[in-house]
């Protein structure tokens, strides 16, 4: 999933403090689970905004709603009702909601209420960590399913640094080296061998070599 993060209301309200009537637009997907953009998320904001227009005098209102997701046209179909009597939009999804917003309705103010961090697992209740940098090649077929470019700080590809003489990490010692449970785990399964082939520089193109990506499936396409 996407994780996200609120951006401090200060930062938010620069943005939008000269306007009469905002809507504030969650998502029920990623950041809804991030709780950072759900329906909760809304109300609270819309409160927080409110209150500071009150003390400073504003004539200003800001309303909010949900959407199920903000990454499909599809979901956003419903957005022209809400848009009749705003003047922007604070989206709480991820960057990929305000982009997809801007691209269609480009006349429309569009402001971002979140900032995206990373493609990450939800651990637990309120604990989300990095796994997945979407790099466009994945190799981890032949480190047990471990990514060396997300969860190592230096990003090796052919196995730990010298600095990392224990099983933790030399850059960051609260988290452990990578290198050393693929090693472990390969080790285990009898397929240590797999290491002796030596991986490439990696090739950046898919992940941002070539201009934003786009993928069709003429599969699912009508």
């Amino acid at each position: 999933m996407v994780i996200t993060e609120l951006k401090p209301i200060e930062k938010i309200w620069q943005n939008i403090a000269d306007f009469r009537k905002v809507l504030v637009l969650g998502c029920r997907g990623c950041s809804g689970i991030c709780s950072t953009g759900g329906d909760r998320e809304v109300k609270l904001l819309v409160s927080a905004l409110n209150l500071i227009a009150e003390k400073e005098g504003k004539n200003f209102i800001a309303l909010g709603q949900t959407l199920i997701r903000q990454c499909d046209p599809v979901a956003l179909k419903v957005l022209p009702e809400f848009l009749k009597e705003v003047e922007a939009v604070v989206s709480l999804a991820c960057g990929v909601g305000v982009n997809l917003i801007a691209d269609l309705y480009p006349d429309l103010k569009v402001y971002p209420g979140t900032d995206t961090l990373f493609i990450g697992a939800h651990l637990g209740f309120g604990v989300w960590e990095e796994k997945c940098r979407a790099c466009g090649d994945c190799f981890i077929d032949k480190t047990a399913g471990l990514c060396p470019i997300a969860r190592c700080p230096k990003g090796l590809l052919n196995g730990p640094c010298g600095g990392s003489q224990t099983e933790r990490c030399e850059v960051n010692p609260e988290i452990p080296c990578v290198w050393y449970e693929i090693i472990i785990r390969l080790e285990k399964r009898g397929e240590l061998a797999s290491l002796d082939e030596i991986i490439g520089p990696k090739d950046w193109r898919p992940a941002f070599g070539e201009g934003p990506k786009r993928r069709e499936r003429e599969d699912l396409t009508f």
